[in-house]
């Protein structure tokens, strides 16, 4: 994994317009006011051993490490509340109902001068998927 190349993909989206409508942008899930970005998947990857949660999560603090520096060190941010609300009945908005239901945390952050939060996290949650290392960019608030 390139930690460059995740940063980069995090900046342009941070400046990106969102798009009108839910569907599939070039690097992931997009909606009104969300991207959600698969930087990293392990798909693809030249070994004969399959990538474990150990290598996505330590890909995971290896970004987090760099957007620490830049905006502030931040706590992890469990997402466990967030399924309960829903559960409940609350509406809890995109992106961060989907983020929810793949991660069961995030590092989130204001991204400076941009009006918009990112969040990096591994969807995990789902053992038949493949582990995937996410960011999401939005300009709705966390709930």
């Amino acid at each position: 994994m390139d930690i460059a190349r995740c940063l980069d993909t995090i900046d342009r989206l941070c400046l990106r317009p969102f798009p009108a409508e839910h569907g599939w942008s070039d690097v992931g899930r997009a909606g009104p006011g969300y991207f959600m970005a698969e930087l990293y998947t392990g798909e693809g990857e030249e070994t004969s051993c399959e990538t474990t949660a150990e290598d996505v999560g330590a890909h995971k603090e290896a970004v987090a490490g760099r957007l620490h520096e830049r905006w502030g060190t931040v706590p992890a941010w469990g997402t466990l509340t967030l399924r309960v609300r829903g559960v409940r009945g609350e509406e809890i908005p995109e992106p961060w109902a989907s983020l929810s239901q793949l991660t069961d945390e995030a590092y989130v952050w204001r991204a400076d001068g941009t009006g918009r939060w990112v969040a990096v996290a591994v969807a995990d949650r789902d053992p038949a998927d493949v582990l995937r290392l996410l960011a999401v960019v939005t300009d709705t608030d966390p709930p």
